[in-house]
This record gives C-alpha cells, sequence and structure tokens, in this order.
C-alpha cells in the first residue's frame, strides 16, 4: 500500500479509519481527499484457473468449493490465447493438427523444447497451413506427418525449407493397406520393406531401401495389374496393394523420406525421421487435459488447447500481460462487425465506383469540345 498515490494530486496517502462497512479509508496527505482502494486480483484468479486446467484436479480441490472456484473464473474462459509472432530461425520445426471430434482442427508447431505456433481451423486446408506458416520465421527442416494442404502451404510461405516426412506415418500408411498380417506374398514383402524404412541409418541403407522397393514393384507389376469385376464394374484386384505401392513410391520421387541423412542439413544440427515431438510431447499432453475435463463444449476446449500452448512458449507472458493483451469475445465479435463493414463498403466502391472519372466528361483530340 506505500506505493498507492492519490487519484487527484498524485500525492501520499495514508490510512484514516474505516468506512461504515468496514473498508479501509486512505486520505491524501496533499489535498486531503479521502478514498477506499480495492486490491485488483484478477491476476491471481487468472493463475488459480491456469492451476487447475493445465492439472488433473477438479474444481472442489482448488481450496474453494466448486461453485466459488466457477464464480471467481468464469470471465477467463472469454479470452482467446493467441499465438505470438516467432521471428527466430529455428533448425528444425515439427507440425501436425489435433482434430476436436469433426468441428475443428487446431494446428500446431513446435521445436524440440516449446510450442511456436497455433492456429484454429475448420480443416488442414492449404490456407489454414499458411496462416499458421506465416507467423513463423522458415526454419531450415520441417518434420510433418503429409497431412493435407501442407505442402501447397509450405511452397507459399516456406519456399526454401526441406521436408523431412514422417518415416512411422509412411509406415503405418501401408500398414493401413495390408494390416499387420498380410495374406499375399505381395503383401507380406510390401509390409517388410514399409518396416524396414523406420531402420535406415545412413546414406547407403537410404539406396538399398529404395532399390528393394523398385525391385518389388517390379516383380509384382503384372500381379497388381490382375482386374475382376464387380457389380458389373471392371476394378482393380487388389487395389489395397496399388494404394499402398502408390504412397511409397510418391515419396521416393518427392525425395523427403531420407531428408535426415543429408550432410548439409546434419552440419546445423540433427534431424530427426519421426515426428514423434509433437506426437508425444505436445498432442498427447493435449489429449491429457482434454480427458481430464470432459464435458466442455467445443469453444473451451479450443481454448483449453490454446491456453496449454500460451503457457509453453519460450518466454509466457505473466498473468497481468495475458489480460491486457488478450483479446476477448466480445473485442474478436466488434473486429468481425468493423471488418464485414468495411468489405460491404469496398464492393459498394468497386460496384458503383468511388467519383467521377474524369474522361466520362471530357475528351481528347485535335479539337476543342465546348458543352452549352
Amino acid at each position: 500500500m506505500a506505493n498507492f498515490k492519490c487519484p487527484v494530486c498524485g500525492g501520499k496517502m495514508k490510512g484514516h479509519g474505516k468506512t461504515p462497512v468496514g473498508a479501509k479509508r486512505w486520505q491524501c496527505t496533499s489535498c486531503n481527499m479521502t478514498t477506499t482502494h480495492k486490491i485488483d486480483n484478477t491476476a491471481k484468479r487468472l493463475k488459480l484457473f491456469l492451476s487447475w486446467l493445465l492439472s488433473k484436479k477438479t474444481q472442489s480441490e482448488m481450496g474453494v468449493s466448486a461453485r466459488t472456484f466457477r464464480r471467481c473464473t468464469s470471465e477467463f474462459w472469454d479470452i482467446w490465447p493467441i499465438a505470438p509472432v516467432c521471428d527466430e530461425v529455428h533448425h528444425v520445426v515439427h507440425v501436425d493438427g489435433i482434430w476436436l471430434g469433426r468441428a475443428a482442427v487446431v494446428l500446431i508447431a513446435c521445436t524440440k523444447d516449446y510450442v511456436i505456433g497455433w492456429h484454429l481451423a475448420r480443416s488442414e486446408n492449404s490456407q489454414a497451413w499458411v496462416a499458421l506458416m506465416a507467423r513463423i520465421a522458415p526454419p531450415d527442416v520441417v518434420v510433418c506427418d503429409g497431412g493435407s494442404g501442407f505442402e501447397k502451404a509450405r511452397r507459399v510461405a516456406w519456399p526454401n525449407t526441406r521436408v523431412q516426412r514422417c518415416v512411422f506415418h509412411a509406415f503405418d500408411q501401408v500398414k493401413r493397406c495390408t494390416t499387420t498380417r498380410p495374406k499375399l506374398q505381395a503383401g507380406v514383402e510390401i509390409y517388410g520393406i514399409a518396416k524396414d524404412l523406420m531402420c535406415v541409418a545412413d546414406l547407403n541403407g537410404a539406396a538399398t531401401w529404395l532399390a528393394e522397393l523398385s525391385s518389388w514393384c517390379t516383380r509384382w507389376d503384372s500381379f497388381l495389374k490382375e482386374k475382376t469385376i464387380v457389380d458389373g464394374v471392371v476394378r482393380f484386384k487388389h487395389e489395397r496393394l496399388r494404394k499402398a505401392r502408390r504412397g511409397l513410391e510418391k515419396l521416393a520421387r518427392q525425395g523427403t523420406l531420407f531428408t535426415y541423412l543429408d550432410e548439409s542439413l546434419v552440419a546445423g544440427g540433427p534431424v530427426p525421421a519421426t515426428n514423434n515431438r509433437i506426437e508425444g510431447g505436445v498432442n498427447r499432453q493435449l489429449r491429457i487435459i482434454l480427458n481430464e475435463h470432459r464435458g466442455m463444449n467445443i469453444e473451451r476446449r479450443i481454448k483449453a488447447l490454446f491456453w496449454w500452448c500460451l503457457t509453453h512458449v519460450e518466454c509466457p507472458l505473466c498473468a497481468a500481460d495475458i489480460i491486457r493483451d488478450m483479446p476477448t469475445d466480445a473485442q474478436i465479435t466488434d473486429l468481425h462487425i468493423e471488418a464485414s463493414r468495411l468489405q460491404e463498403r469496398d464492393e459498394a466502391i468497386l460496384r458503383w465506383g468511388n467519383a467521377v472519372s474524369w474522361h466520362e466528361l471530357h475528351t481528347t483530340g485535335p479539337y476543342r469540345i465546348d458543352y452549352d
């Protein structure tokens, strides 16, 4: 209270008894103005809210009753934790998306130590990936699982960044086509080739693996071309094996399977071959939060993921800065209304024009033309 200043003249305040309701009264030593001072405990309540949200505790275990806890912390559900701009160039960045049912997906980018970006979208399309990557400095290598729209977005936002496709996801893509116990010999062989992908440790091993894949494609080419008739329609007989082959051949042509073996990139630091850092270090923790606090609506589930990401950036904001800087639902609604109003105005200008054109009332030529 020693730093409490007079709101009128800025002078020093001293104790001056209490009000009829028991609140402490303060008096200015310069102008004798009396007032009361209420301590702002919003930051303290935000810390209480986050300690519950990011833990396995129930609301009744937070030192107050569950009803009191909800009353004291309900205002923080209106805050949207926004990702800060990351202008530091990282060597390796992992990206992935975590789905919340079929309603929304949260795209996340992280390094080996911190979360550096997140973005809410309805699907993993190229526009959503561009929105995420636009706020992050292009890294040397990005590790991904090959989600839809990512490659198109990378060519726009990070054109000089190399791509490492997660080899486990590449293997898992083949496993979905063959199962873990394939019945056909061709399925047994391509399943083994895909499984060997996760054991490649050097360039010689990569060349051997590519040779094995090429040999398998040649050996079973006529077998995979066999056709049959289903409901009067001619179809390929082994469509699942053809799908597994297409997936591996596409990755081999793109050259994204063995980026982690590139000596020029390894010189700047190790490059992981899998996306385990974000799958186990980020997505797993987010699913734990959603599981521990089941029953939240979709908006609160999204904000719960955002809160976790905000507290795991390299330089987390303090509670007071979060309250001051982060937008609320009401502020975002106002921004949407203003943007809609500006868009309507711009469309009207494009439709009707913004002024009379000089050329509409004048002509140029060698002769003078006057209007009466």
